[in-house]
């Protein structure tokens, strides 16, 4: 049985890490340095850092920032926002991040996907799919920090960007972001079976329990989170005993 993986968030607007609810009301969450550093330690398998306006204002993502948060990790470090060509990811590997999330910019041309792949190779490319569920059209994948709708289902659009050289997928559900309900399990459980590329589960994350069901029920690969470890909610080390404990392979 392969290990799962917990994975802290670190969302940065304006060089500081916030959080809201279902992508709205952001609030204060700290010094995204001192919080890599603080996760590094409590055993986190691996850090993801998005900077979240990137896109939305047109720039690149925030370089000296990712280079002082890699100096604090040990861990596997993936960044986001703004990403658009080849040289935005050399910029960022040169920069510490071990890999890279595209989201926008490959829904705006998948075919970035494939030279990604290509040039750096796919274990060093995640693509972010941000899903939000409606009865009228159910599953769709909305763009630019999840302010635009796609007109893509997000199901198909898994499935395409697994086939086009992704290496992992990072799935969030902005239905369930931040409401601390639970991650969207049927979703969830519907991508995993449907591509063959791990599945990292984003969104909705409250409990411990949550994670148990995303990884038993939905045979996601790794369970990410931002505000219940931010805030100290939930301690990474009693979330891998708790995992342990229920019969899911962690790394204690």
């Amino acid at each position: 049985m392969l290990t799962k993986r917990i994975i802290p968030c670190l969302d940065v607007k304006d060089g500081r890490t916030v959080k809201g609810i279902r992508f709205e009301g952001l609030r204060d969450a700290g010094d995204p340095v001192a919080l890599a550093a603080q996760y590094a330690r409590q055993g986190a398998d691996e850090l993801v850092f998005l900077d979240i306006t990137a896109t939305n204002q047109k720039r690149q993502t925030l370089v000296a920032l990712v280079r002082a948060v890699a100096r604090e990790l040990d861990i596997p470090f993936t960044v986001g926002g703004g990403i658009g060509a080849v040289a935005d990811v050399e910029a960022l590997l040169l920069n510490g991040a071990d890999k890279v999330s595209i989201n926008s910019a490959a829904l705006q041309r998948p075919e970035l996907i494939d030279e990604l792949a290509r040039r750096f190779g796919s274990q060093c490319l995640v693509v972010a799919v941000d899903a939000r569920f409606s009865a009228e059209a159910g599953w769709q994948v909305y763009t630019r920090a999840g302010t635009q709708a796609a007109g893509r289902p997000a199901l198909d659009w898994c499935r395409e960007a697994a086939e086009r050289g992704a290496g992992e997928l990072l799935l969030t559900s902005m239905s369930h972001d931040g409401t601390k309900e639970g991650f969207a399990l049927e979703l969830t459980a519907a991508v995993c079976r449907s591509v063959s590329v791990p599945v990292i589960a984003s969104g909705g994350a409250g409990r411990m329990e949550h994670f148990t069901d995303v990884f038993q029920q939905a045979h996601a690969d790794a369970g990410l989170a931002a505000s219940i470890f931010h805030f100290g909610e939930i301690g990474i080390p009693a979330l891998k005993q708790h995992l342990h404990q229920a019969g899911v392979v962690v790394r204690l």
